[in-house]
């Protein structure tokens, strides 16, 4: 080898920038994890929200139709007093 200096120095840089290849390959496999994890966090998080909104809108449907028959008892109650007072 020692009619070859440069052989040394290139064997031992091949060494690595192999060796950054398998730390690039295993950081790549690490963010990617951590990607798809924070994808299966969202896409729960985004499932929950729905169905608590689609539970809200219910809820306020609910509501709505409580107060809707609230409201026609009140107007039923109050042309059965002007009846009362008008026949008085």
């Amino acid at each position: 080898m020692g009619d070859y200096p440069d052989l040394e120095y290139f064997q031992r840089r091949i060494q690595e920038l192999e060796e950054k290849v398998d730390q690039l390959r295993l950081s790549r496999r690490v963010l990617m994890n951590l990607i798809e994890k924070v994808e299966r966090e969202k896409a729960f998080f985004l499932a929950k929200l729905e169905k608590e909104n689609r539970r809200l809108h219910q809820d306020n449907y609910k509501y709505a139709r409580w107060l809707l028959k609230k409201n026609s008892q009140i107007v039923e109650l109050q042309s059965k007093l002007e009846g009362r007072s008008s026949s008085n």
